[in-house]
């Protein structure tokens, strides 16, 4: 005999991201996992594509971390006080961007776009996205 299930339990939820959105990074999301999509209260999961010759706007989160996944492409990112670090990743590559620290995406080629799984623990992570001016140094 199965007992009614409690509403307020925690159940599974599938997302199956329907359109894109473009972020505060000025990069096309594909939402997937988020408070809003899933209820999740701890974490977000999306897929970026940056476009060919496509680049992030210069940014840093705050107060949460970064994980991402490279499905397809190059992407190097520029990070730090001024921008002045940079970094390359693959397909097949993970890269963790501590809080706060400030970077930048550009994916290395012209003709191809660039796939990746981004994973913050932050369930609403755009709303912390902070624009990041170079010019600033820290």
């Amino acid at each position: 005999m199965q007992s009614p299930r409690d509403p307020a339990a925690p159940t599974l939820v599938a997302v199956r991201p329907e359109r894109e959105v473009l972020t505060r990074q000025r990069l096309p999301y594909f939402v997937g996992i988020s408070g809003e999509t899933a209820g999740s209260r701890g974490l977000s999961m999306h897929m970026v594509v940056i476009p060919p010759g496509g680049v992030a706007a210069p940014h840093r989160h705050r107060g949460y971390e970064t994980a991402i996944y490279v499905l397809e492409g190059r992407v190097e990112t520029r990070f730090g006080p001024g921008l002045e670090q940079r970094i390359v990743s693959a397909a097949g590559e993970f890269l963790f961007i501590p809080p706060d620290v400030p970077h930048q995406a550009f994916n290395l080629s012209e003709t191809e776009p660039a796939r990746a799984i981004v994973a913050r623990n932050d369930p609403a992570e755009q709303e912390n996205v902070v624009p990041y001016d170079p010019s600033e140094g820290a």
